[in-house]
């Protein structure tokens, strides 16, 4: 059996995810802070008959992450792909422009974005060695890429996931694991921005298919719509 392990599983990219990858006969390990969401998305899940299941953890606390991550491995017999896309939420982030950044402001997004993916990356990553094969896969917005000023801070940190992955895909060349960075230059079902294209999730959750499969060489891609 092979598995897919989604921490940030939402209603909408993570869940296409984890219908693109159940589909194909993956086992689907889901892990976020919300019990009662991930609950939800189970059930949803097995109604369409794919073999899931939750693991609540709070991607801050990295120790709940890892035994989540640990325990979804005894559950399904190993990680064979890891995708990591948590999303904040305006109560716990402060969007500040790059002038007005304090330490503070890039640090949360840090320990959100990059000491999260760092954390998960190594509960998932020494099984994969030993296996010879696994895909990595972190997900951020487009801003990673080409910085906006209203969300300065979160794109820092964004970027600082990014330039990590890409090096990470550097490091694991020639050892049949996958590391790539996904950057999502649209809004994800509804328009947040007036004029910014939007594109559904069942749209975007292909390239992460694509990427475990037949585009295993690639460090990046940005998905534009």
């Amino acid at each position: 059996m092979t598995s897919i392990a989604i921490i940030g599983a939402g209603p909408q990219l993570g869940l296409a995810i984890a219908r693109t990858f159940g589909s194909r006969g993956f086992d689907v390990a889901l892990i976020s802070r919300n019990p009662d969401r991930l609950d939800t998305l189970v059930g949803t899940l097995a109604a369409e008959g794919i073999s899931a299941a939750a693991f609540p953890a709070d991607v801050l606390d990295r120790d709940a992450l890892t035994r989540a991550l640990k325990d979804a491995a005894v559950r399904f017999g190993g990680i064979d792909v890891l995708e990591y896309s948590p999303v904040g939420g305006f109560d716990s982030t402060v969007l500040t422009t790059p002038s007005t950044t304090e330490p503070s402001h890039v640090q949360h997004e840090m320990e959100f974005q990059l000491y999260g993916a760092i954390a998960a990356t190594q509960a998932v990553l020494p099984a994969m060695r030993e296996a010879g094969a696994g895909t990595l896969l972190y997900t951020t917005g487009a801003g990673s890429v080409d910085p906006v000023p209203q969300v300065g801070n979160v794109n820092t940190a964004a970027a600082a996931l990014r330039n990590w992955v890409i090096n990470l895909h550097k490091e694991l060349a020639g050892t049949g694991i996958q590391a790539a960075h996904v950057a999502i230059d649209v809004s994800i079902g509804t328009s947040v921005i007036p004029g910014f294209p939007t594109a559904k999730p069942e749209e975007i959750s292909p390239v992460y298919w694509e990427l475990h499969t037949t585009h295993r060489d690639e460090a990046e891609r940005v998905f534009s719509g």
